[in-house]
């Protein structure tokens, strides 16, 4: 009947390319089809990533800097005591940014990015990228105290995250794509491509594993070379003066970084929790939502008033830029490159002339920076700015670093050729440690923003002790706190990213009796079930059909010690009631939390909502099984 139209079978895996299907299929297919490496599609998709981010970032940039000069002309040319026009306006722009896209585009990104991980499964939707664009060039061009890694990280995980969606990928590939879209941010952003690859793994996913390591390094790869071929350059942005280059480390400083160390845990878990305090209590305050900004920008503006009294008070020069624009503004990069500056820093009093024609040096000016910064920087983000925590925290360590600098300086402590400003860069790296509890990010992070290798051993000594003793101090860090506070699980090993990675649909689930149990039933009914279809628990629903309670195994063989009051007893009397159930749309990781509570062999698997919004009860999974899923899991990492 077919005639000229037979199709041979030789054709036939052709036609089925050709077919309508999703590019993670057609991509599966032509790996199976081709004998690829089955990590081809995402390293590819990877390099996309990259590239699209890389491109985003160059004009993010732009648009920040653009704008960025031009408030900052107009804050030159005011008096002193309208310096808080800046922040309010930004802060209030960006609230309104917030208020009519997307959500999620306040704060600091990064939790906000590992909650999409947690709960969504990397899903992120696209108007979060663009909200957060716009609303940290509001927040950080007018003077707010945040950083550029933040909002970068978040736009880089909504593209991986939207490119995934558009390819169909599986889970495991859109969280992949998540944290290749995060490495390329801060790849772009800080000319740091390592740091970016090892702000992914060790911190977003927590997966070291080389099917997820591979396509990050190749899409944070592209991201610095797309940034490489625009700029026309390959600079570092804290690039190391010749002056600071011939500072080498002694063994005789040994014990100066191990304080260094010290101090700077603490400094970083005196942030963090200013922080979180600050955002607790705009939380408990329930201002309104146009209100909270303004009083963070009034507020902000108060702080850069009195810094530049105190400037003045000091000696600096009313002429100079440092004395009419609060150095803790912004992302205070500037600062930062100054206090890496040997110039800066005299032998004998701890000040140059030229450094205070700029910024007068003293001992308990650098020190006050360190409290200005947290501040402004609380709040900033408390009041509802958007912005990172990573600057903010460079700035901290290398302010907390040069003051210890000069200090030893002033004490003889430091060898001839020594000088603060080496300090100051290690601290950078030991607060990011202590804040983040992220050493290698801070290490490789510090290493590729100056390119010192001369520093490279006490920055590895100082970041582990600041890591130790902020961890000693808080279970958590800047960026779980807040998770954590709003109930989410966070864990600490490898082991809990392949939880997340899988979801409880692939375990087996026991099917329910075709006849439903009520409340209402007598007991003498579940026995009969039992017989019939070996269920080990039952599922108790209402007569909408909802899961209002579980009858468990255990239960049931207590009640059969009184057999002849079985007869007496409804299902009511022996269900329970506080028994959590498992949705559809949990991952292993949440299943496992709902077994931790409770001591019982099965827990109720709940369908996705209907059009009434009531979810079903689909059948039992069990805690055997969930193991047992998760069991094969780590073989198939093996």
């Amino acid at each position: 009947m077919l005639g000229e139209h037979t199709i041979a079978a030789d054709q036939l895996p052709i036609l089925t390319l050709l077919m309508p299907r999703s590019p993670s299929e057609i991509a599966s297919t032509l790996t199976r089809r081709l004998r690829l490496r089955k990590d081809w599609f995402m390293v590819a998709a990877g390099a996309g990533v990259g590239s699209l981010t890389g491109l985003g970032t160059l004009g993010f940039a732009w648009a920040l800097h653009e704008v960025e000069y031009f408030v900052r002309d107009a804050q030159l040319a005011m008096p002193i005591w309208l310096l808080f026009l800046g922040p309010v306006i930004g802060l209030m722009l960006t609230a309104v940014l917030v208020r009519l896209f997307a959500s999620d585009a306040r704060g600091h990104g990064v939790p906000q990015v590992m909650r999409a991980l947690i709960e969504k499964g990397g899903h992120i939707p696209a108007r979060v990228g663009l909200t957060k664009v716009a609303a940290s060039i509001a927040t950080v061009a007018s003077g707010g105290s945040a950083g550029t890694e933040g909002p970068i990280v978040q736009i880089g995980a909504t593209a991986g995250s939207v490119i995934g969606q558009r390819l169909g990928v599986t889970r495991e590939q859109m969280m992949t794509l998540v944290g290749c879209g995060a490495a390329a941010g801060i790849a772009a952003i800080f000319n740091a491509p390592i740091a970016g690859v090892f702000f992914a793994l060790e911190i977003l996913l927590r997966d070291f594993s080389l099917k997820t390591f591979t396509p990050i390094v190749v899409s944070a790869v592209f991201a610095a070379a797309v940034t490489h071929i625009f700029k026309g350059e390959n600079e570092a942005i804290f690039a190391a003066s010749e002056a600071l280059q011939k500072v080498q480390f002694t063994g005789w400083e040994l014990p100066n970084y191990i304080v260094l160390g010290l101090l700077c845990g603490l400094l970083a878990v005196g942030f963090n929790r200013t922080l979180h305090a600050f955002e607790g209590l705009y939380a408990r305050l329930k201002l309104h939502w146009l209100v909270a900004p303004i009083t963070g920008g009034l507020l902000l503006g108060a702080l850069g008033m009195a810094w530049i009294l105190l400037v003045r008070a000091a000696g600096g020069s009313p002429d100079s830029v440092a004395s009419d624009i609060p150095s803790f503004f912004a992302n205070g990069y500037e600062t930062i490159r100054w206090l890496l500056d040997p110039a800066s820093y005299d032998e004998a009093f701890g000040v140059s002339e030229h450094a205070k024609a700029a910024l007068p040096v003293s001992i308990w000016l650098i020190a006050l920076l360190v409290l200005f910064k947290g501040l402004a920087t609380s709040l900033t983000l408390a009041s509802g700015g958007s912005g990172g925590v990573f600057a903010p925290s460079l700035f901290i360590g290398a302010a907390g670093g040069a003051a210890l600098g000069i200090a030893l300086q002033r004490l003889g402590l430091l060898p001839a050729d020594g000088s603060p400003a080496a300090y100051a860069l290690v601290g950078m790296a030991a607060v990011i440690a202590g804040s983040t509890h992220a050493t290698l990010t801070a290490i490789l992070m510090l290493f590729e923003l100056t390119r010192d290798p001369y520093v490279l051993l006490p920055i590895m000594l100082a970041a582990v002790v600041a890591t130790l003793v902020s961890q000693a101090i808080d279970r958590d860090n800047i960026y779980t706190h807040p998770l954590r506070r709003a109930g989410l699980r966070i864990g600490r090993t490898g082991d809990l990213a392949i939880l997340r990675k899988i979801a409880v649909t692939s375990v087996p689930v026991i099917p329910l009796p075709n006849e439903a149990v009520y409340a209402s039933d007598p007991l003498s009914k579940l026995i009969t079930l039992h017989a019939n279809n070996r269920v080990p628990d039952f599922v108790v629903i209402d007569a909408q059909g909802d899961f209002i309670g579980m009858v468990t195994g255990r239960d049931m063989r207590t009640a059969l010690v009184d057999r002849e009051a079985i007869p007496l007893l409804l299902v009511a009397e022996l269900m329970r009631t506080d028994l959590p159930a498992v949705l559809t749309t949990d991952t292993l990781d949440i299943a496992l939390e709902r077994f931790e509570d409770e001591e019982v062999a099965s827990l109720p698997l709940l369908g996705p909502p209907d059009v009434t919004g009531h979810r079903r009860p689909l059948g039992l999974i069990t805690r055997a099984a969930v193991l047992d899923r998760y069991r094969r899991a780590l073989e198939e990492e093996l």
